[in-house]
């Protein structure tokens, strides 16, 4: 680490008594470390006095009380001191803009000049040359860096960590290729403060050590890329001959898995399904943790060498990607077959090379833009897939991404056609006997030839298939954006200061097309306002009216309300789309001479270029929805079986309408995708309900096909797994006392536990209880996350898995399909049985929908709903043969209700009463047995 060893790095970390220095805000710790010939040389640690109070939040954080700095020095005595250790020093903190500005403001407080020291950001830094790590807080990152500090929070300890944490990522980046550093010094300058200096610094001298291209990378033009494993269709050498007897089956599993003689049963019971060529459906439900993925691979793969692939679905990228790096691997190990397997997902999750490669050269990116590419450039040199999930981003929202997803197409003649990462993934995928996909794409792409002949198909928790197949065909057009994006293309062609009529109004032909275009705008807009009040003309018919918090309106209809006979709206859809599609060609003539225009020195014409394309492609998407929405209402029994929404933004105002639908009855679709396949196999832990499988039978549309039916036993003893309690004076759900309640469960109970699931059913009394309880001195060691309040669920989960100590306040998707197989769950918290509300939209249309056909909605929908979900919240706890945990079930209707004993008849061991008095003492004598 040559680069360096000339400078005297200072990483600095502070404690405050807040984030807002102007707001009687003061430093109450000092910590910085000492970095020379990039090694630690010194560290020091000041307690100060800030002559005011700690906040509670503070103290919890940083476990730093009032008592800890009541006898310290004050700010005034520590600044000089201060002063001479930062002089001639390059200044480094893991957020410098927070640091650095503190620092300054104190110093100029009481007299000194601000430091005008070099300074540099480790939380871009590591951003940059970390890519794929899942968080980027100072104490994850020593965690997965196995950089050892012992007091995080504290400024002495983590200005350590952090300059350990500088000295490995400098390491990281020297040993990046030239062609790579080249780029990222060019793209730096746009960093926090001085950052871009570690780039060019290190970037200017490797080029003095004029290092060869390594063998393990290639590359074309300035992107440097992990070579890719070279593909080769190999035919399969040995027989498939499926071990029959449970005997040869022990001899196969000795010293690899153990032998537990349910799962044994569970192979059997599906070899023979797949060995009868009358049976078409197998229902399978088997316990969490009896290694029911396992048993369906072995039992399929044994079939797969007469060139038929199996596809097994499941409803999470993650459960794919877990099936794919963990239980594939284990039966390969074991069986020794020599099978292939691939993820299966959209080309948008790949990266595309062409569009980063021209990412790289247009203007100046902002900072979110420009990290992220800085991020992706380090990134080619370790992916072999350029599956952007590997980025473990938690949403894709940044512009650059329209821009670099690849859009699916083969890529033939491009510069990066022989390394275009969705070419190569569709090559392995060609190859693969075994493919792992997602229900969403599934039900999108049944019919692609990915899946090869008469494939078989396994769908992993088959509960929630339906829904994912109802949600993928979900959709909506939004009015109101379409007329803001005509609004904006006749600012970008008329009004605009460097508009197209102000550039080039003089031009006879761009006059031309110019004066044609404007009218033919305002035209569509008042289409798309009468479109919009047909729809509020209907507003008598609604089923049901909602108001969200936000304040919008929402009205749910029948298809057959909103859209009758003979409606007008189809006429005007219609003229909606023949409009449309003039003025997207008339804009298209617009970008053409735009593109031909000889006169290169205007220097707006690059901007204006790129702004009337996207416009363009906006307008594309808008035809290609009108014409769906077409193709919907233009088949009686699609609009018959199909719910409408429309969301007012402006209760007051029909012109704030926009239309979504819903599918009420999947039947037809899934009927689509079995077609497709052979011999599919159903598999969960929860499939049925009450009375056995009759409501996931309808539900999965499988009356007609006789599906066969399973149930598995567990391989190891649950209620030395699992303990059940219920709290039977817990206020009722209606009570106000009830949040009050909860939050002191929260707060004085969980002594021991680590992981803590709280189960809810309400996204405002989330908000409620996360305000209740986020300060509370007795949880300050627990990360707290919360539905809608920390960010998207995938941060949440992300968070949960690497803290230490965590607690989720979840509804919904939280009750099921969410694994936790990195930490675990010791306590999950039942607040209420998981009835659906129903308010919502869906629900209300849906159950309308069973009311006319004169069906019992509580006992034949609502009931069984309920269940299947209230034992996949159970199911969070145990996954596998070593989770131990418990269920604390809050709702006392289970005790007071009829249906509750239905409830009771689904826990698969003995639920133990208890009241609140004891329930601290239950959970703690729990944890140490």
């Amino acid at each position: 680490m040559k680069s360096f060893e000339h400078t005297v790095f200072a990483v600095v970390d502070l404690e405050t008594t807040g984030t807002q220095r102007e707001e009687n805000n003061h430093i109450i710790q000092f910590g910085c470390a000492i970095i020379k010939n990039m090694k630690v040389v010194k560290t020091y640690s000041f307690m100060i006095n800030p002559h005011r109070e700690i906040p509670i939040a503070v103290q919890n954080l940083t476990h730093i009380h009032n008592k800890d700095v009541a006898q310290e020095k004050d700010f005034a005595y520590y600044a000089p001191k201060i002063v001479k250790i930062l002089k001639n020093t390059v200044f480094v903190a893991h957020n410098v803009n927070f640091d650095l500005p503190f620092l300054n403001f104190e110093l100029v407080q009481h007299g000194y000049e601000p430091l005008t020291n070099r300074a540099i950001d480790t939380v871009e830094l590591a951003k940059i040359a970390f890519p794929t790590e899942p968080s980027y807080k100072l104490s994850d990152l020593t965690t997965r860096l196995q950089i050892r500090h012992l007091n995080p929070h504290k400024a002495d300890s983590d200005a350590y960590g952090t300059a350990v944490l500088l000295i490995k990522i400098i390491e990281r980046l020297e040993n990046l290729p030239q062609a790579t550093l080249n780029t990222l010094s060019s793209l730096a300058h746009g960093l926090i403060r001085d950052t871009s200096w570690i780039f060019t610094t290190i970037a200017d001298n490797a080029r003095k050590e004029k290092r060869p291209l390594s063998s393990q990378y290639q590359q074309v033009r300035q992107i440097i890329l992990r070579k890719q494993e070279k593909l080769n269709n190999v035919e399969h050498q040995q027989s498939n001959v499926f071990p029959k007897s449970d005997t040869d089956k022990k001899k196969l599993f000795k010293n690899k898995i153990n032998y537990r003689q349910p799962q044994v049963d569970l192979i059997n019971r599906i070899e023979q399904f797949l060995s009868n060529p009358k049976q078409k459906t197998l229902l399978i439900e088997a316990p969490n943790g009896t290694g029911k993925t396992f048993s369906y691979l072995f039992s399929y793969s044994y079939q797969l060498y007469t060139n038929r692939k199996l596809v097994i679905a499941t409803p999470t990228k993650v459960l794919q990607k877990q099936i794919i790096d963990q239980e594939i691997p284990q039966l390969l190990n074991v069986t020794k077959l020599d099978l292939k397997a691939e993820e299966v997902k959209a080309s948008s999750h790949y990266l595309d090379l062409d569009g980063f490669y021209q990412s790289l050269y247009q203007g100046t990116p902002n900072k979110l833009t420009l990290v992220l590419q800085m991020r992706i450039l380090v990134w080619l040199t370790e992916t072999q897939t350029g599956d952007l999930d590997e980025l473990q981003l938690t949403n894709y929202r940044a512009p650059l991404f329209a821009q670099i997803a690849h859009p699916g197409d083969a890529r033939v003649g491009s510069i990066f056609a022989e390394v275009d990462f969705w070419n190569l993934a569709r090559q392995r995928q060609e190859q693969a006997d075994i493919l792992v996909t997602n229900h969403a794409y599934l039900a999108n792409h049944y019919n692609d030839t990915i899946w090869g002949q008469n494939p078989y198909l396994v769908i992993d928790e088959a509960h929630r298939f339906v829904d994912n197949v109802i949600t993928s065909r979900n959709d909506s057009f939004q009015f109101e954006s379409l007329w803001g994006l005509l609004n904006h293309l006749r600012n970008l062609l008329y009004y605009a200061d460097d508009s197209v009529f102000n550039q080039y109004g003089n031009d006879v032909q761009f006059n031309f097309l110019l004066e044609k275009l404007d009218p033919a705008i305002l035209d569509l807009i008042k289409v798309i306002n009468h479109l919009q009040r047909l729809l509020c003309s209907k507003k008598k018919k609604a089923v049901s009216q909602n108001t969200l918090a936000n304040g919008n309106l929402l009205l749910s209809f029948r298809g057959k309300d909103l859209f009758p006979k003979n409606s007008q709206f189809l006429t005007k859809l219609a003229e909606l789309q023949r409009k449309l599609e003039g003025i997207r060609q008339n804009t298209n003539q617009i970008l053409f001479k735009l593109y031909n225009e000889t006169d290169s020195s205007n220097i707006d014409r690059d901007a204006i270029l790129s702004e009337v394309s996207d416009q363009i492609d906006q307008l594309d998407d808008y035809i290609t929805k009108s014409y769906q929405l077409s193709d919907l209402l233009h088949k009686k029994a699609y609009v018959d079986s199909e719910g409408f929404i429309i969301t007012l933004t402006n209760p007051q105002d029909p012109l704030s309408a926009n239309l979504s639908w819903l599918m009420l009855d999947a039947t037809p679709e899934l009927h689509k995708i079995y077609d497709r396949f052979d011999h599919i196999s159903f598999v969960s832990a929860t499939l049925t309900s009450g009375k056995g499988f009759d409501f996931i039978i309808k539900l999965l549309g499988l009356t007609d096909l006789a599906p066969q039916k399973y149930i598995g036993t567990s391989t190891f003893k649950l209620a030395k797994h699992l303990e059940v309690l219920s709290v039977t004076d817990f206020p009722d759900i209606s009570d106000p006392k009830y949040d009050k309640s909860l939050t002191q469960i929260l707060e004085k109970d969980m002594i021991n536990k680590k992981h803590v699931l709280v189960l809810m059913t309400n996204l405002e009394q989330i908000k409620n209880v996360f305000s209740a309880i986020i300060n509370s001195p007795s949880l300050r060691d627990y990360e707290i996350l919360a539905q809608g309040v920390s960010g998207s669920n995938n941060r949440i989960i992300k968070r949960f898995a690497i803290a230490k100590q965590a607690l989720i306040l979840g509804a919904d998707s939280f009750w099921e399909g969410i694994d936790f197989h990195e930490c675990g769950v010791d306590l999950v918290i039942a607040t209420k049985l998981p009835f659906e509300s129903p308010d919502l939209p869906e629900v209300k249309l849906r159950q309308r929908q069973l009311v006319d056909r004169g069906i019992d909605v509580f006992h034949a929908d609502t009931m069984p709903r309920a269940i299947i979900r209230f034992k996949q919240g159970m199911g969070r706890l145990i996954r596998g043969e070593q989770d131990r945990g418990q269920f604390l079930i809050l709702d006392s209707r289970i005790w007071s209700k009829d249906y509750g004993s239905v409830f009771l008849a689904a826990v698969p061991v003995k639920v133990k009463k208890t009241s609140l008095s004891n329930i601290q003492e239950i959970l703690t004598n729990y944890d140490t047995r």
